[in-house]
């Protein structure tokens, strides 16, 4: 497909796109979708759907779909009521600031690899939560298709079959995950059925007793038992003591706009408020979507977003001054709109280092329902099969989510490593993330939902699809299909899709100071916007094969 804006090429092939009139869902693979789908059929809400779709994906995309990891949720009932929910993974009462130190020295192995590298994992608890609080159906009912899924097996996709020949060697050293995701060591083949009985026994489990079926009892002294063997203290009490929280969520105003997005501890909601804050100084319109000039602009303030992101931000409940109401505020984002040049990049200091790496394996799902009630869910395992470590008797995969910690204290420097105080481990410290659960609305409408995977990324393709859809007047198909870009202070990079930028763009850009870097693709949004007509667009993006919209 191709667009000529302005200055700017699309030409990503990277969506399907779906009109309905009583409700939607959109997830990364078609399968969980229709069982989205299914729930609202049966008289589910909103809430139920989202939850029945969540645990649905940790069968059919194993790669980012969970029970063994966390993530955020965002609810908007149709009274107007809005509500965050915090399922982040968090360390274990043995972990510490210097933990991925050894001998003073940092060790990056330990830091994303292994057992020693699993948090207490949240997804469980927080789908619990938010479905006992809004939920409409029977526990039982929302847990039953994945349940069905896991013991019958589904039909491996072409994608799915690429995906897991991919990871298989990195799980060579776990006999329980060669054993769930391959035939007997041979790679699945596309069209093979993949049964997952185990998890089937521990889905149940949760299905008859809630959390307590995976935070407890059996499922509990299996985890406990494959970290022990390992050496790790990760501990049934780590697990019987995690608890997930209800939060306010972040708001801000854009254009006439309410966003309504994730507090701390994901970075998400404060950056794009933020960003968007910055960008309402600027006529976007007039620059055309996609000009250099527009381009420089989104830049310049995502340059500033991560700047204060790595300063400030961090698990709140172990940083109680995070000053959210400044960084959030018009008045500070005029401050900053004064630094920026409308001809000439800024120079991001001090020097180049290395985050803490933020895996773009995470997947992302929005729900609409007949009464306007949504939800936006994006949850992760870190990196794609987080840990790569299938639980033993379990079924399920483990996270990598200390990964997400920074390196060390005092360790940020020039020479690569980040050692900021806000986001240093510390026992039940959860990590900072870049998930963004997104809904918008005007007039007390809901207008847009919106998520997307993709590790910091994930910050600047949300605000992405907020700026077409506000500033351009694009439809959900062309919100998501619309070329990326992102800029995350350090290193000082301006990332953006291959096709999606004409040379002269490039040059411009370039011109203007900017160190350019092309990357294949970024993100994967999942899209609904609610037309003023009522009718619901579902976008589900392309760039992964199998994202899928279903719904009325």
């Amino acid at each position: 497909m191709g667009l000529l804006c302005g200055w700017w090429l699309v030409s990503i092939p990277a969506w399907t796109a779906s009109e309905f009139q009583s409700d939607a869902v959109v997830s990364q693979d078609r399968l969980a979708s229709e069982v989205g789908r299914s729930v609202l059929r049966a008289g589910g809400n909103a809430i139920d759907a989202a939850v029945a779709t969540a645990f649905a994906l940790a069968v059919t995309h194993p790669a980012a779909g969970n029970i063994g990891g966390g993530g955020f949720l965002v609810v908007r009932r149709s009274d107007g009521q809005a509500v965050a929910y915090d399922f982040r993974e968090r360390a274990p009462a043995g972990a510490g600031a210097e933990m991925f130190l050894t001998n003073g020295v940092y060790d990056a192995t330990r830091h994303h690899s292994g057992h020693g590298a699993v948090g207490v994992p949240g997804t469980v608890a927080g789908l619990h939560l938010a479905w006992s609080e809004h939920g409409r159906l029977p526990w039982k009912k929302v847990l039953a298709p994945a349940i069905r899924l896991a013991r019958r097996g589904f039909p491996v996709s072409p994608w799915l079959a690429g995906d897991l020949a991919a990871v298989l060697p990195a799980m060579r050293p776990f006999p329980a995950s060669v054993a769930q995701f391959s035939r007997g060591g041979r790679p699945f083949l596309a069209g093979e059925t993949l049964r997952q009985k185990d998890l089937a026994r521990t889905l149940g489990r949760i299905a008859e007793q809630g959390p307590k079926g995976f935070y407890e009892g059996e499922t509990a002294s299996l985890i406990e038992r494959e970290m022990n063997r390992h050496g790790v203290a990760l501990t049934r009490r780590d697990l019987a003591t995690y608890r997930a929280i209800r939060r306010e969520p972040v708001r801000g105003t854009y254009r006439g706009y309410e966003i309504l997005a994730m507090p701390p501890p994901s970075s998400g909601g404060i950056a794009l408020v933020m960003a968007l804050n910055l960008l309402e100084g600027f006529d976007l319109g007039s620059l055309g979507f996609g000009s250099a000039e527009y381009l420089h602009l989104e830049a310049e303030a995502l340059r500033r977003v991560f700047a204060d992101r790595a300063r400030w931000l961090g698990d709140p409940d172990f940083n109680p001054d995070l000053p959210v109401a400044r960084l959030v505020s018009k008045g500070y984002a005029g401050e900053q709109r004064r630094t920026i040049s409308l001809r000439r990049a800024s120079v991001s200091s001090p020097g180049s280092f290395q985050w803490p790496v933020e895996s773009s394996e995470t997947t992302h799902l929005s729900v609409v329902d007949r009464e306007r009630n949504a939800v936006a869910l994006t949850f992760t395992l870190e990196e794609s099969y987080g840990s790569k470590i299938v639980v033993p008797g379990a079924g399920f995969l483990l996270n990598n989510e200390l990964g997400d910690f920074n390196a060390g204290p005092g360790l940020t420097s020039t020479n690569g490593l980040v050692g900021t105080p806000p986001n240093l481990a510390a026992p039940g410290k959860r990590m900072l993330s870049s998930m963004s659960p997104t809904l918008l609305t005007r007039d007390g409408r809901l207008v847009l939902v919106t998520g997307s995977p993709g590790g910091r990324t994930i910050i600047s393709t949300v605000l992405g699809t907020i700026l077409a859809t506000v500033d351009f007047g694009m439809n959900a198909a062309e919100a998501v299909g619309a070329a990326r870009i992102h800029h995350q202070w350090l290193p000082d990079v301006l990332q953006y899709e291959r096709r999606g930028f004409s040379p002269e763009v490039r040059e411009r850009l370039e011109g203007m100071g900017h160190r350019l870097r092309a990357v294949d693709s970024q993100g994967c949004a999942q899209v609904i916007r609610v037309r003023p007509d009522g009718a619901l667009e579902a976008a589900a993006d392309g760039r992964s094969p199998d994202s899928a919209a279903a719904g009325h």
